[in-house]
This record gives structure tokens, C-alpha cells and sequence, in this order.
């Protein structure tokens, strides 16, 4: 039997803007190394496997980057989400329920978007290592920590964040996981937002990330606190960009966006074979 997969845009409600995510409905759990090749296949930042687990509405979630597997991936999930009821898997007006390896992660409609209930990643205040700081060459960081395996750099001024230009070669060696740069929103065109970022990790096979609900659950507890606020209007400013509302509720962050569905398709049946 052929293999349902979908390309969703996520975090925009235009095509070709946002995260674009490979979404794969399975009928039940599949092997890891056959994942890692459709991933690596689709190419995309990360492609999502859903399939049916536990009670109604509870799925099996697993994220793939085209070179590796990660714990927590936002956009992929939310377009995970939107492809469950835009395809009759779930009720419109059902919540969506992840086991994954993050935990239970929930998706449900918001206002005409789709709010996602992810774990908040506390940021340790920290000095960038000297192989980093000289990695991103002429970039100032007024302040920088570390939530786990990734890195925060928070800079000036917007613009500052626009106008760094990377040296991926030069950064993929020293980057378990995310290089996220950042700087309050002031001085965007209106609506301003509240949070400027982006996001690269060239060592998991994204020299840029275009839209990442990750990185927010590590910019929330960062922002809220220096900011003063629990909502943050978020634009990540990659070359395609994208939007989100965050929220920081405790141990908690509600991630809010709408997403598009730009193809359906499937794998063929010796594809789908592995």
C-alpha cells in the first residue's frame, strides 16, 4: 500500500511562508531507520510520524531531521495537528493528544489558530565558550546562556539579529543542537513584535531554521522575564519568516499559529516497504 504524506507550512496561514513540515500518517509505529531515510528524502527541517496510540484522539509522535531524530520539534507538531483534522483523523473540534519524547504534548483550536502546550526550557545565564565567541566573528552579544544542548544569544537590536551572517562550516562543529540569536522587537515596523530571532543548527542538518517552536520554548521564560510580559508576539526572521503568539504559564508554554497545507501526496508502495 502506498504511504499518505503531507507538506504543511506552519507558523504562517500563506503558502510558502512559515516552517514547511513533511507530516507521514501511519496505521502504527514504524523502524527508526526507515523514518531517518524518508526524512532524509523529504529534506525539510524536520518530517513528522503520527500514528494511533492509547485512547481516541492520542497519537504517536516522532520528529526527524534529514540527518537525525529530535526530542521536540513545535512546528512540525502543529502541522502534525492540522493535518490529523484537515484529513478527518480527528474531529475539528477534538483536541490532539502526542505521546512523544518530550511527554504528552496537546494541540487544539485557538481563535482560528492552533495552540500547542509544549514544556518550557529554562535559559542558564552563561559566557559563550572562546571557539563559539570566535565563530560568530563580529557579532556582540549583550547577554547569552545555555538551555541544555542549546545556545542563546541575545543581541542588541533587531536589526542586529537581520543582519548576522553565519559561517555554518565554522559553527557545526561546536553546536550540539541550536544556535538561537535574539533581540527585543523595538523598532519593527508595526505591529512590532515582541521577540526578534533565529534559529540555525547546522549540526542536526539546519544551517537556518525558518520558524521553530523549540527555540520559543526556550525564548519564553528568557523573554518574559526581561520584558515583564506572559504573552510575546514572536517573529522569527528567516528568509521565508513566520508568526507566533507565546505564552509562558509556569512550567508550561502555549505556542499559537496557523498552518497550511501546500501537497498531498504518498510513497510508493515499494517506498513505503522500506
Amino acid at each position: 500500500m502506498s504511504q499518505p504524506i503531507h507538506v504543511v507550512d506552519a507558523f504562517t496561514s500563506a503558502p510558502f511562508r512559515g516552517n514547511p513540515a513533511a507530516v507521514c500518517l501511519l496505521d502504527a509505529p514504524a523502524e527508526a531507520p526507515w523514518m531517518q531515510q524518508v526524512a532524509a528524502e523529504m529534506n525539510l527541517s524536520e518530517t513528522a510520524f503520527v500514528h494511533p496510540a492509547g485512547p481516541p484522539g492520542t497519537c504517536g509522535l516522532r520528529w526527524f531531521t534529514p540527518t537525525t531524530e529530535v526530542p521536540l520539534c513545535g512546528h512540525a507538531t502543529l502541522a502534525a495537528a492540522h493535518t490529523l483534522w484537515a484529513e478527518g483523523w480527528l474531529p475539528q473540534e477534538s483536541p490532539a493528544r502526542f505521546e512523544t519524547a518530550s511527554g504528552l504534548l496537546t494541540a487544539q483550536r485557538h481563535g482560528g489558530k492552533i495552540e500547542l502546550d509544549l514544556p518550557a526550557l529554562p535559559v542558564e545565564p552563561a559566557p559563550l565558550p572562546a571557539a563559539l565567541t570566535a565563530a560568530l566573528q563580529d557579532l556582540q552579544p549583550v547577554a547569552s546562556g545555555r538551555s541544555g544542548a542549546h545556545w542563546l544569544v541575545q543581541l542588541a537590536t533587531a536589526a542586529d539579529v537581520r543582519a548576522f551572517r553565519p559561517d555554518h562550516a565554522a559553527l557545526r562543529p561546536l553546536l550540539p543542537e541550536l544556535l538561537i540569536v535574539t533581540a527585543a522587537g523595538q523598532g519593527d515596523p508595526e505591529p512590532a513584535p515582541d521577540i526578534v530571532s533565529r534559529v540555525f543548527g547546522p549540526a542536526i542538518g539546519i544551517d537556518e531554521d525558518p520558524v521553530t517552536g523549540a527555540a520559543h520554548c526556550i525564548l519564553a521564560p528568557w523573554c518574559s522575564e526581561r520584558l515583564g510580559k506572559e504573552i510575546l508576539l514572536a517573529h522569527q526572521a528567516s528568509a521565508r519568516g513566520g508568526e507566533l503568539e507565546v505564552e509562558l504559564r509556569g512550567p508550561r508554554v502555549l505556542l499559537r499559529g496557523s498552518a497550511v497545507t501546500v501537497l498531498r501526496g504518498a510513497l510508493t508502495p515499494q517506498a513505503a516497504a522500506g
